[in-house]
């Protein structure tokens, strides 16, 4: 029911950012290559970690990027040309400024956001911007010059429970994303609200 064959998680790299709100992506890879009982290994011609696992009989690569956040259109350049895999066969998590914690959307194509790795994507596709992305909510410190430390700071403890399960949540989704379509998935994310 799906044509992804690439799933992204943006981060920057290193202990100091693991737990930072602006890794959201990872974690949400880091999850689903767990649930299939894959390890990331770090891969220096993609430069990134990756993984493959089959969902709904699907080969589907996994990738986190180990460049820094801004440079993310590297290392998923890299792997997407090395594998004939289209901007439309590719689905970026990352984290989202205008989602509260507990929530998430996939949509297709549409502006960064101000997101500068999904900006630095974005450029290095050629100016495409028709990949899959899955928003996860970390919500917005409400004064623009304070998003910087904003996003490389942990969430606080509510927070990164409402994260956690909305990343359950998200696997969920992504597994009807490919059994069941991606209008199914949508509808069931969109859907999803949790609470504490």
């Amino acid at each position: 029911m799906s044509n992804i064959k690439l799933i992204v998680g943006l981060a920057n790299p290193g202990y100091k950012y693991a737990l930072t709100r602006h890794n959201v992506g990872a974690w949400y890879v880091e999850l689903l290559a767990k649930q299939h009982n894959k390890s990331l290994k770090e891969a220096s011609k993609f430069f990134g970690y990756t993984a493959k696992i089959q969902l709904s009989d699907n080969d589907v690569r996994l990738l986190i990027p180990t460049t820094y956040m801004n440079l993310s259109g590297k290392s998923v350049l890299a792997l997407a040309n090395f594998y004939c895999i289209k901007p439309a066969e590719i689905l970026i998590a990352h984290d989202e400024l205008y989602l509260m914690p507990g929530t998430a959307k996939i949509k297709l194509g549409g502006s960064n956001g101000g997101h500068n790795g999904v900006k630095d994507i974005q450029n290095k596709l050629g100016k495409n911007s028709n990949f899959y992305r899955l928003r996860i909510g970390i919500g917005h410190p409400g004064d623009k010059n304070k998003v910087v430390s904003f996003v490389l700071n942990k969430p606080s403890l509510q927070e990164q429970k409402l994260i956690d399960n909305t990343i359950v949540e998200t696997i969920r989704c992504t597994h009807i994303l490919f059994n069941e379509g991606v209008n199914r998935a949508v509808n069931q994310l969109h859907a999803f609200k949790v609470y504490i």
